[in-house]
């Protein structure tokens, strides 16, 4: 199964995506897929993971997350946009050879027995990027994030900290 919680930078997502996940289990798994791309970087990481508490496991896993044992678990996916960065640079900004990568990931993890909760900033709400690289990109999450929605058993859109269900639709 899996769950996508969407929405702006600081909206709250990933706040969210872990308080879901610890109220479902007691032994939640959390998968970093972000690049310690610098000191700043891993910094980050190290902060994250303090705050996260011991009750977590936790993988630092770039592009494979299928991979990983995961069965029977619940798992924090955070996040798409790093993920998918990663595919895109491996791939010398070929968008259609990492979205074909990234959906076969992404097909692998929907065939599992796991919940997954999978963490993604939502695309087209900001600044348009000025560089090519950058509007790949974009393109690239935007097609990313629709395939993910249209597979997920449900969707979060995260407002300001608040969580907003828009999959099943809420009446």
């Amino acid at each position: 199964m899996i769950i996508l919680v969407t929405g702006g930078a600081r909206s709250g997502k990933s706040r969210y995506a872990q308080e879901r996940a610890k109220q479902t289990t007691d032994s939640p798994v959390y998968v970093a897929t972000a690049r310690q791309w610098d000191g700043d970087f891993q910094d980050r990481i190290k902060h994250h993971k303090q705050e996260r508490g011991p009750e977590w496991t936790s993988y630092e896993e770039e592009k494979y997350v299928s991979n990983l044992a995961l069965r029977g678990r619940v798992v924090v996916v955070d996040c798409i946009t790093l993920w998918l960065t990663n595919f895109f640079i491996d791939h010398k900004q070929n968008i259609h050879t990492a979205l074909t990568e990234f959906k076969q990931e992404i097909d692998k993890l929907a065939t599992q027995e796991a919940i997954f909760i999978v963490v993604t900033n939502e695309i087209g709400m900001g600044v348009h990027a000025e560089t090519e690289a950058g509007r790949k990109f974009v393109d690239l999450q935007g097609w990313a994030n629709q395939y993910v929605a249209s597979i997920a058993s449900e969707v979060i859109f995260m407002v300001s900290g608040i969580p907003v269900k828009i999959k099943p639709a809420s009446v």
